[in-house]
């Protein structure tokens, strides 16, 4: 498998070709934005963040909604950009953005593979979290996220949106770029 990532172009086209609607698209060029913004307040302070990753990432994080629109677009994703011969580190983003990440517990409850889908590494953070606030292709607030999704989710996973909310802040300070 290779390690090199397409470049955003050739990302937007695999979204393309993939089957995502332009909405779906449009809603991933937001991700993208955002993420871009807090990984570079992330390099501001010093912290090691690979950029390009982070955007290719956000870009091709819901390619799995050119299948299905379920929470198991995750891991249709990971399945889709592994089949293109895109790297881990970008599978590992698209399979670990959905919510707060999905526990062991949860996973094996949902039928998917034996697998960690809780962001790890700082870019697949940084990714999850700008999704949490994206909707459509507009930027909401985290308690405008938090509360969309106590109406739909058990209350362990709205912890860990709170969570992963605490520690971006803890890493860029009250930055202007989070909504």
């Amino acid at each position: 498998m290779s390690e090199k990532l397409p470049t955003r172009e050739e990302a937007l086209e695999l979204l393309r070709k993939s089957g995502c609607q332009k909405n779906v698209v449009k809603h991933c060029k937001a991700v993208a934005e955002l993420a871009m913004e807090i990984a570079f307040a992330c390099k501001q302070k010093g912290l090691s963040v690979d950029l390009e990753l982070v955007e290719i990432g956000a870009i091709l994080h819901d390619i799995g909604r050119s299948k299905t629109h379920s929470v198991h677009h995750a891991v249709t994703g990971a399945e889709i950009a592994r089949s293109l011969g895109l790297p881990e580190s970008v599978v590992s983003i698209i399979k670990r953005h959905v919510g707060g990440g999905i526990t062991s517990e949860e996973a094996q409850e949902l039928g998917w593979p034996k697998d960690i889908y809780i962001p790890q590494a700082l870019e697949e953070k940084i990714v999850c979290y700008a999704d949490k606030l994206i909707e459509g292709s507009r930027r909401v607030s985290i308690e405008r996220t938090l509360e969309n999704f106590e109406e739909m989710l058990p209350s362990s996973a709205v912890e860990r949106i709170r969570k992963l909310h605490a520690e971006m802040i803890a890493l860029v300070g009250d930055y202007d770029c989070i909504p």
